[in-house]
């Protein structure tokens, strides 16, 4: 197949509207939150959107880790290997999602640790 700007093009947008979305995320919840007349909530959201946008960006390991490893085999035409790399992905998403919400007081505590602010934004956070 020939690498055409049309061809790449249909790929990466659609990465570039997917990594959008994050920001996007914090500036909605923002821009509602606003609209409340006390800062407190205001504090609350970024601090969360700060918590959340830090763990999607931890697993961006599993996207990247992957993507090369399906590529080739896609290229390849091997289709037991991209099933056998989808299972492990989704294992290792699934067992760290379990630990993830298993763990979460202690994970958000670190992370209020880390990201110190009054008491009454950490209690709304």
């Amino acid at each position: 197949m020939q690498i055409t700007h049309r061809r790449i093009l249909m790929v990466a947008i659609p990465i570039v509207l997917a990594n959008a979305t994050v920001p996007l995320l914090g500036a909605v919840d923002t821009l509602v939150v606003g609209q409340i007349a006390s800062p407190i909530p205001i504090g609350a959201v970024a601090i969360g959107f700060l918590i959340l946008s830090a763990f999607y960006w931890l697993f961006g390991f599993l996207r990247m880790g992957t993507t090369g490893l399906t590529s080739q085999a896609a290229g390849a035409n091997d289709k037991d290997d991209i099933a056998a790399i989808l299972s492990r992905v989704l294992l290792v998403g699934l067992v760290a999602g379990c630990v993830i919400v298993a763990s979460q007081w202690f994970l958000f505590r670190g992370a209020l640790y880390l990201l110190p602010a009054s008491s009454e934004v950490e209690d709304m956070a």
